[in-house]
């Protein structure tokens, strides 16, 4: 997400008595994840000639040897600017793996910002989205550090990105002048539920989906809760609203297209689109963009074993989609219950790795200790699904030693536990 609990005004103060429980409210608040909270806080020491001088002298440096560098650079610096850009330095350093090196070491970030921040990799698709749309304007509800507003001002996108927290707004602004696109974003701090979004082309809603005890799994508890952005979504010709991947189906509206993300095969996003396909599911994969959507396919039929095991995408199973990956590989599915495809031909596939399966055996760990030894395996790949016994103990009992490799499926073939054993098939495609 973008924001952390800041998109919305606090609740007042309540009396400590007890009181009776009760139902969240609409405009429901979590409690504030405060970033301020974190070492130095301000950012404009940060953005003059000495933090960024600072700042780029510790673009390399080693959080393990911390306590050496500050006393360091405390002689010649004030320590308050010193531990801002040190906190600056490690968000930086954390965050190369969302936005790469070129963006991660000009931008600013807040530890929660870092950490659920849209990925650009994901961000740089749904800008794309929009701009195949049509869409010339946004507003970015909840925007947080500004990921999304990035993303959509490189597309050519003017964007009005609106957060609570002044701290995480400056931040937001920060970062768009950092990048060179200041020209396309408007940062306001301001309680979104406040924003007249009336004359934009579409809304993008981030609702923050942690609190000060943790994540939130109740869409109704988000900050605003879900009920509230998908109101706001209804609003303009287009919306997107970022979910977490674990919504329940029947929790989408009818008039929703709701799309999974993976990133190299993690899932990493639910959006909920409005004004585009109502009622469509869609699993998109990145880096390459292969997108799979649903055509109301029924389950798939469970079949014998065959020659080639199939693990769908993480986005593929969100989606409900399998049935449609499967129908492609003229496959079926080992039991009714797993996520695995069979078939007996191998054809390349975005959607799913192919596994060439040699072996087929009920679950018998001195079976399976026994073949492995045969066979010389000591790169042991253990999958499981379907299957109380997790890939560590297993790999523990069997004590795999030798120069070759295989992959051991836990999982139920036909409701029995079982062992599939085989080799990633060199032509399948990612």
């Amino acid at each position: 997400m973008h924001g952390v609990a800041s998109c919305q005004r606090r609740s007042p103060t309540r009396p400590r008595h007890r009181r009776p429980a009760r139902t969240i409210p609409r405009l429901a608040d979590n409690g504030r994840v405060n970033d301020a909270a974190s070492p130095s806080p301000h950012l404009a020491p940060l953005l003059g000639d000495e933090g960024q001088a600072l700042l780029a002298a510790l673009r390399d440096y080693d959080p393990g040897q911390e306590l050496a560098v500050a006393t360091r650079l405390r002689r010649e610096h004030p320590a308050e600017l010193v531990s801002a850009a040190l906190t600056q330095a490690r968000l930086r350093q954390r965050a190369v793996a969302k936005f790469g090196a070129e963006d991660a070491y000009r931008m600013y970030f807040t530890p929660h910002g870092v950490e659920q921040s849209t990925r650009a990799s994901v961000a740089a698709h749904r800008a794309g989205r929009f701009a195949r749309l049509g869409v010339r304007s946004v507003a970015d509800l909840c925007c947080g550090i500004g990921g999304d507003a990035l993303a959509l001002a490189r597309a050519g996108i003017s964007v009005l990105a609106v957060d609570r927290d002044p701290f995480t707004a400056a931040v937001a602004r920060a970062n768009a002048e950092a990048l060179g696109l200041a020209g396309l974003i408007e940062v306001r701090c301001a309680d979104v539920t406040e924003i007249d979004t009336s004359s934009y082309d579409a809304v993008f809603v981030d609702p923050a989906r942690r609190g000060g005890r943790g994540r939130i799994f109740d869409p109704e508890a988000y900050s605003p809760p879900l009920s509230w952005a998908i109101g706001a979504a209804r609003a303009p010709g287009y919306a997107a609203l970022k979910i977490a991947p674990g919504i329940p189906h029947e929790a989408i509206p009818e008039e929703a297209e709701a799309e999974w993300i993976s990133d190299h095969g993690d899932v990493k996003e639910a959006v909920l689109w409005f004004g585009t396909a109502p009622g469509a599911r869609r699993a998109t994969l990145l880096p390459s963009g292969a997108a799979l959507v649903g055509r109301g396919l029924p389950d798939p039929a469970v079949r014998k074993t065959g020659r080639f095991l199939y693990e769908p995408d993480g986005a593929v199973i969100r989606a409900h989609l399998v049935a449609e990956a499967a129908e492609d590989l003229d496959g079926g599915l080992i039991d009714g219950t797993i996520a695995y495809i069979t078939a007996d031909e191998l054809r390349p596939t975005p959607y799913a790795t192919a596994y060439e399966i040699t072996d087929e055996l009920p679950f018998n760990l001195k079976k399976l200790k026994a073949l492995l030894r045969e066979r010389e395996v000591g790169h042991l790949t253990v999958k499981k699904r379907g299957s109380a016994v997790e890939p560590e103990e297993l790999r523990r009992k069997v004590k795999p030693s030798g120069p070759n490799a295989a992959t051991v499926f836990l999982t139920r073939v036909a409701g029995a536990p079982s062992m599939l054993i085989g080799a990633p098939a060199a032509a399948a495609v990612r």
